[in-house]
This record gives structure tokens, C-alpha cells and sequence, in this order.
């Protein structure tokens, strides 16, 4: 599961606002302890007939379920079935059928079979029933903002601009709104499903299709059959009108479901998967274990994506134009992470959701590995250097274990810690035990455990017994504890005996840690590696022959360990820190300090400068950003250089950097380069230079702005033409703004000139008459209900401006009471509002 994936810019102003308010953590409270399901019956197989009520978004099902008792003697079967009608139940031999008595309330079907069974020795229960999902009242979360389990989508066609779907949705125990199963993590089956469909539809499932056959009245039946077991959640079906791209892994099919208009781009966006699966199957020595991989794209999906097993589910999202795909492929870390489930979380699936880690923190940790081996480490440690940020950034973190018994709902694993705190984790664990011995353990602990689960003690005793290391001292404090280092630190020279003492001291409440640490010492502008170990003690000191006094220590300088730092250097000691180290995170942070200080100090200036010529491009973007070249100054030193890069960078992301840094200066002379920017494929590249004119020639903006497909564009896009297009009113892009302007009052915290334009957007919107505008902004709202539930002011913050909008939107209707589309924009806004009660 990759978590919705709400743009980082507004996540970033949510939590950072959320810091002045009080934090309630929802998943530590004290006196609660999930223990594992206790497994009573071995489901085997699973074996399905459905077909699908339009009208009624119901659907009718059959089911043959084969079990077993698992260890004891039992003489009842007790299933989840959240929402049903059942119609019948019934033992099946060789299809001969003998009515059961069973009780269904509460979501629980139990059964009294006909007989005390034994240890394996199987029977097979059928069942009739209808799927209810509207009636489902289970609650959704953070990362999964809905849990009816079975979703119909624009089921009788009324929305004009959106397909007609099906799909489902199981983590975390939500497959039994579908069909009756033992909903939980550490039981595998298995299975087959009978899927009848309208014929002008195409579906998915899991495993293969066996065959395809036509009904009357138009339908058509598909079979698929899925012969290796694993968990009731990651069961899936897909139905819609879809593109299927061809793709092949060795021999193995790889497809590519996309709504039609993107056919043509499937391969840019999905393309990278055959090779991912290669290089995941050599780095694991273990490969890719499943039958085929599918990947579809699903409208108004309740999260980010789902690794559901041979067939992932991506929310739309993933559907991208060239504009945008020529700047960046946005999703192509979630590709992967979706794909390192197959291995982590599908093959050895989480025992319990206490120890989600072994699922998410992997799937989390993959988009590192692919990203190092396809793009190099820099690229990679970017990702990672945003991942812990991301983890830092929710103050509620720090009190959660990664592994933690006492949630409050399971719902509450994912979160920053299993996500983002669990992948840093893993690659501190990689560092300290070596390449080798990192992934051999891996190996080891797939094989150990395929087809079946895992926790974070089966995955230490393989790594420690491939490396020969006792690991106890690591899960303890990074497992199985919370928290992380505060780091500070000072040096001193004793220029007789010719050494540099470092002190190390760690500032947080509570525990100290123990862990190894990389130093650069620089002499002479050239940095010297130290590496030490630093015992979970409050000061550490470590002392070093130097040939003079460090011109500057480095604390942290590969960038691996987990930890907030404390340092204060001088703007020579960071251009010397960018000019000399080879680290990507040292080049960054330097660039980074130096973008947020030259304001005041123009002696970083020369960090800034360097920094355009870096061979990162996201240290290049930095440098850009941090530039204001309206300054005579900056401009003297850097716009020389920024004009070539706006030409001729070989990132279309660093060209839009550099158009927008000159536009800040409103100099005429940039007209025609704005002008031919606006012939780009790249939607930076043409936002940007729209801002460029809008800064040098305003009136034209309204015919230019037409120019630019927003649809699915890239927050930093967004962020740059939203002012644009509210101050002009450009309707036709009036939906782009939407998902930006809903959030205007954390915007305001970090970024009042940008906050202030979102609001003007957002009234903009609720005054008007626009479904698809009202349709972006309730969507976005409720799907980070759960990301902001905690924090009640957020969530009254939340709930204020959409009664707001709501008195706008009703002063809409006063005027154009004929409107068609009004009264669903206010259903919309009513659902959205009772959403946050």
C-alpha cells in the first residue's frame, strides 16, 4: 500500500502549522495489547461467482470455501461478512449440497458445520449472498480514506467526464465486504473467481485468466485462477472500459490497464517495470515468484496504490501526459514500491498489523533501491533525505515504535513511522551490516518464510544468522522503541598535541542510542572519513591527530543515520562543505542553508552559485530557488549563468526553475524567452514562462493560459500559476486549483502570499458554478481526513471553510435555481463536512 499521496508541498504546510497546535496520538494509548488473530481454521481455497447491480451498486455471489481446522479439533466455521444479505449456506460434497444453520450478526458469519473435524481434514462451506458495500460502516484512515472493500464508480453513467468502473480495495480488512473470508493477515488461500461483466468491459484479477466465455444479454463471464496462496486482503477485481498495454518479463506478462487517452503513454509511464522486476529478482536472489503483473488505474481511489497480489490498483493519478512526464514521472517511486511488495508483504506477509514494518518499511525502502540502481545514489538519497523529512515533519511520530501492540486501530500503522522511519531504518541496518550480508538476510528470510508470514524477529534472526551478528541491540532501539537521536556537537583544538576532540552530545528525552557515525574532518578544503561508535551515553568524545585546526567538521557526513542535528557554521564553512564533500546530503544541506540565509548574510552568495553547476539537478533547483535576481548583487554573480540553464539545461524541471527566477526580476528582455517557453512539451517549463509574462506583460495572460493542460500537473506547477489564474479568472482551469486552494489556511502559515491567493481561489470556486472544481476540492479533503483527524483544530479548521463554501454555494443556487449541477456540488460539500464528525 503506498499512502494517498497528497502533495508534498501541502503536507509539508499542514504538519509544519499543525506544530502550534496540540498533538493527540491516537496510537500509543497505554492498557491495549493487539495480540495476532488466533487461528482456529486454515482457509485452502477460495472459489467465487460473481456479477455485478449497476443500478443498485450491489453484488450477487457465490462461494465455495474450502478449510480446515488448524490445529484443534472444531465443529464451527466463523467468517467476517461486513454489510451482507445471506442467502444460503451449505456443505458442498463433490456438489452435492446439505444445508447448515448458521447466525449472521454483527458482521460475523459462524457456522455449525455438520460434524467435529480434525486437523486437516478439509470441508467445503458454500455460500450465497449479496455484497452491500454502500451498506459497510467500518471507518477508513490516514492512508486508506475509505473501507467499504468493493467500490462502484459512476455505476449508471451519469457523470459524463468519468468512466464507468469496478474495483476493490482489502488492506485492511476490507475484502470481506465482498466476499465471506477470515479477514485477517496470517491466513492465505488460494483462489478462483467467475467475474460476469457487460462484454464491452475488460477485467482483472489475480493470478491468470483461464478463459473468457459469452453470456446472453450481452455479458461475458472471465475465469481467473489464482494457484499460489496468500492473504483474503489482497484479493482484487478490476472492471472497466480499459487500454491493455502489452508488456513481458523473461516470460512472464506484463500489462499496463489504462483509460483509453493514455494508451498512448502506458510505456513512459509503467515502461521501467520489466526492468524493475529484473533487478529486483538479482538483488533478492529470488525471483519474481508470481504467475504475471498487472498494474490498472482506478477513478476515485480511497489511497495512493495497492499491491494487490499480480495485480497492483494506482489511484488515477498515475496517469500522466507528456507535458508532465517529460519534466518528471511522478509515480514511478510508487511503481516500484507497489512492485517490492510481491517479495515484501504478498510472498511473506505481515503476521499481524503490529508488524506492518515488514511490509511497508521494505515497499518504502525499494523506491531507494531502484532509484540508486537506475538513477544513481544521489538521486536515491534525495528520495530518502525527503522520506525522513516526511517522518520529522508529524510531531506524533516520535512517541510510536516501530513495531507497537498498543494502536488504537490498525488503521493507525500507516503512518510515518511504518512508512518512511522503517525504510531510513532498513538502510542504516544495510550500512552497518554491508551489502552482502544485508540482502543475503533478505534472502534468507524470503525462502524461510515464502508463502506464509513474518515479523521483525523472524527478519533479525535471518540477518543474524547470514552475518553472524547478534542484531538485538538494533531492534530493540529502532524496532521496538521510539524515537529517534538529537545530535549536537562541539570541537575542540589543542594545538600542541596536534588533535581535534569532538564531542558528541545527544539531546532528547529519554533513551540514548548507540550507533555508528561517519565524520569528515576537512584540512586543507579535503575532508578525512572518521568513523566511530557512538555509545547510548548523553556525551561521547572522540579525539583525532589533525595537522591543524578543521576548517570544518562534518557531523553525519554520509547522510545515514536517522537524527535531527544541531550545527551552526559559518557561509565558509558550507561553501566548503558543498565545494569538497562527494555526499549528496552535505551538498544539499550546504545549497539548501545557503537559499535560506542569503537574505541576510550575502556571504552565501557563493554557495548559491556553485550550487547551479551541480551535477544533481534537484541541487541545481535549490540553487535556483534560493536566488532572487531582482537583487543587483545576485544578479551579478548568477544571471548569466541562470540564462543559459533556462535554455539549456538538460532537465526540463531546472529550465522552469531558471524561467522563474527570472522572472523575478520583470526585466523585458526575458520576454522572448518566455515567449518560446510557451511552446514546450514540459508543463514547467510553460508555467513558468506564463509567470514570466504575467510578471513582465499581464493583459496577455488570459489567451496564454489556455495553452497549458493542468490536468494532473505537479504541485510546484500549481503553486506557480494559481495566483495567475485567479487573479485573471481563467475559468477552464478553474478544477486544477482546486486541490491547492482547499487547503488555504495551513498554506497561510508558511506561505502567506501563496495562502492568500488560495483563498481568493477557493471562494472563487464556492461561488461559483462549477461541479468539477467542488468535485477536486471535496475529494482532496476527504482523503486527508485521516492525515489531520488527529489534530482537532486542523480538523475544525477543515470544517469551518467548507461551511463557508457552503453558504457560497447556496447563495449559487438562489440565483440559478435550474442549475443542474449545483445540488450535487452541495451534496458533495454536506458529505465532506459529515466526513469529519
Amino acid at each position: 500500500m503506498k499512502k494517498i499521496l497528497i502533495s508534498a508541498l501541502l503536507l509539508g504546510v499542514i504538519f509544519s502549522s499543525q506544530t502550534a497546535f496540540a498533538q493527540t496520538d491516537t496510537s500509543g494509548r497505554t492498557e491495549i495489547y493487539r495480540a495476532s488473530h488466533t487461528k482456529m481454521t486454515e482457509l485452502k481455497h477460495t472459489k467465487l461467482k460473481v456479477n455485478f447491480d449497476y443500478q443498485k451498486e450491489q453484488m450477487a455471489g457465490e462461494e465455495w470455501l474450502t478449510a480446515s481446522p488448524y490445529f484443534y479439533p472444531t465443529d464451527s466455521l466463523v467468517l467476517n461478512a461486513k454489510g451482507m444479505l445471506i442467502h444460503e449456506v451449505a456443505l458442498d460434497k463433490s456438489g452435492s449440497k446439505s444445508p447448515l444453520k448458521y447466525e449472521y450478526k454483527n458482521d460475523m458469519l459462524k457456522i455449525n458445520l455438520d460434524k467435529t473435524y480434525n486437523r486437516n481434514q478439509d470441508y467445503t462451506v458454500y455460500i450465497k449472498y449479496t455484497a452491500r458495500p454502500n451498506e459497510v460502516t467500518q471507518q477508513g484512515s490516514a492512508a486508506i480514506s475509505d473501507a467499504k472493500g468493493l467500490y462502484f464508480i459512476n455505476a449508471q453513467g451519469t457523470d459524463k467526464d468519468k468512466p464507468t468502473q469496478i474495483w476493490t480495495q482489502g488492506e485492511t480488512e476490507s475484502s470481506s465486504a465482498w466476499f465471506p473470508t477470515i479477514d485477517k493477515t496470517n491466513q492465505k488461500t488460494t483462489q478462483e473467481i467467475y467475474m460476469t461483466v457487460p462484454d464491452k468491459y475488460v477485467t482483472l484479477s489475480n493470478g491468470l485468466m483461464k478463459s473468457s466465455t459469452k453470456e446472453a444479454n450481452g455479458l461475458r463471464t472471465d475465469h481467473w485462477v489464482m494457484d499460489k496462496k496468500h492473504a483474503p486482503y489482497l484479493f482484487f477485481m478490476g472492471v472497466g472500459e480499459y487500454a491493455i498495454v502489452k508488456d513481458k518479463w523473461r516470460n512472464i506478462d506484463v500489462d499496463y490497464y489504462v483509460e483509453k487517452e493514455y494508451e498512448p503513454y502506458a510505456k513512459q509511464i509503467f515502461g521501467n517495470t520489466p526492468e524493475m522486476i529484473e533487478f529486483f529478482s538479482k538483488r533478492l536472489n529470488y525471483d519474481y515468484p508470481w504467475s504475471k503483473y498487472a498494474q490498472i488505474t482506478g477513478r476515485d481511489y480511497v489511497s495512493g496504490a495497492m499491491e494487490n497480489t499480480t495485480a497492483t490498483l494506482h489511484q488515477e493519478s498515475a496517469q500522466q501526459k507528456p507535458g508532465d512526464l517529460i519534466d518528471e514521472n511522478r509515480w514511478e517511486d510508487t511503481i516500484a514500491h507497489e512492485l517490492f511488495h510481491h517479495w515484501f508483504g504478498d510472498l511473506v506477509t505481515a503476521e499481524s498489523w503490529s508488524n506492518l514494518t515488514v511490509n511497508e518499511s521494505f515497499a518504502n525502502y525499494s523506491q531507494y533501491l531502484w532509484n540508486e540502481h537506475k538513477y544513481g545514489k544521489d538521486i536515491a538519497d534525495y528520495g530518502l533525505m525527503k522520506e525522513i523529512r516526511g517522518y520529522m515533519m508529524d510531531p506524533s511520530n516520535i512517541s510510536k515504535d516501530l513495531v507497537r501492540f498498543n494502536y488504537h486501530s490498525r488503521e493507525d500503522m500507516f503512518d510515518g513511522v511504518s512508512y518512511n522511519k522503517g525504510g531510513a531504518i532498513l538502510h542504516m541496518l544495510r550500512n552497518y551490516l554491508g551489502d552482502d550480508a544485508f540482502f543475503a538476510g533478505l534472502t534468507d528470510y524470503l525462502k524461510t518464510n515464502e508463502y506464509g508470514t513474518g515479523e521483525a524477529h523472524q527478519l533479525r534472526l535471518s540477518l543474524e544468522k547470514v552475518s553472524g551478528k547478534d542484531l538485538n541491540w538494533f531492534f530493540n532501539q529502532w524496532y521496538f522503541d521510539s524515537g529517534n537521536p538529537k545530535i549536537s556537537y562541539t570541537t575542540t583544538f589543542e594545538p600542541v598535541k596536534k588533535e581535534v576532540t569532538i564531542s558528541i552530545s545527544q539531546n532528547q528525552i529519554g533513551k540514548n542510542f548507540q550507533f555508528p557515525l561517519a565524520i569528515d574532518i576537512f584540512e586543507n578544503g579535503k575532508p578525512s572519513r572518521k568513523k566511530v561508535w557512538v555509545d547510548a551515553k548523553e556525551k561521547n568524545d572522540f579525539t583525532f591527530t589533525v595537522s591543524k585546526n578543521p576548517e570544518l567538521v562534518n557531523i553525519n557526513a554520509d547522510g545515514v543515520l536517522l537524527a535531527e542535528f544541531t550545527d551552526n557554521k559559518t557561509p565558509d564553512q558550507y561553501f566548503t562543505q558543498y565545494q569538497n564533500s562527494n555526499e549528496f546530503l552535505s551538498r544539499y544541506n550546504a545549497v539548501e542553508n545557503a537559499a535560506e540565509n542569503v537574505s541576510k548574510n550575502p556571504a552565501f552568495l557563493k554557495v548559491l552559485v556553485a550550487g547551479l553547476k551541480d551535477s544533481n539537478f534537484r541541487i541545481r533547483i535549490k540553487a535556483l530557488n534560493g536566488l532572487d535576481l531582482s537583487k543587483p548583487d545576485q544578479a551579478k554573480a548568477a544571471i548569466s549563468e541562470v540564462e543559459k540553464m533556462a535554455s539549456n539545461d538538460p532537465k526540463t524541471l531546472v529550465q522552469g526553475a531558471a524561467i522563474s527566477a527570472l522572472g523575478k526580476t520583470k526585466d523585458k528582455k526575458h520576454l522572448p524567452l518566455f515567449e518560446k517557453g510557451m511552446n514546450a512539451v514540459s508543463n514547467s517549463v510553460k508555467a513558468n514562462s506564463l509567470a514570466g509574462i504575467a510578471a513582465v506583460d499581464p493583459s496577455r495572460i488570459a489567451s496564454l493560459a489556455d495553452k497549458i493542460d493542468l490536468e494532473g500537473a505537479g504541485d510546484e506547477v500549481i503553486a506557480e500559476l494559481l495566483p495567475i489564474i485567479v487573479k485573471n479568472k481563467i475559468e477552464k482551469q478553474m478544477p486544477a486549483i482546486a486541490s491547492t486552494a482547499a487547503f488555504y489556511p495551513f498554506i497561510k502559515f508558511q506561505k502567506p502570499e501563496l495562502g492568500d491567493a488560495a483563498e481568493a481561489g477557493f471562494n472563487w470556486i464556492m461561488s461559483s458554478d462549477n461541479l468539477k472544481a467542488t468535485e477536486n476540492i471535496t475529494k482532496v479533503l476527504t482523503q486527508v481526513k485521516g492525515q489531520i483527524g488527529n489534530n482537532p483544530q486542523a480538523k475544525m479548521m477543515i470544517v469551518q471553510i467548507l461551511k463557508d463554501g457552503l453558504a457560497k454555494k447556496m447563495a449559487v443556487l438562489k440565483a440559478n435555481p435550474s442549475s443542474p449541477t449545483i445540488h450535487q456540488q452541495i451534496d458533495l460539500i454536506n458529505k465532506t463536512i459529515e466526513a469529519y464528525k
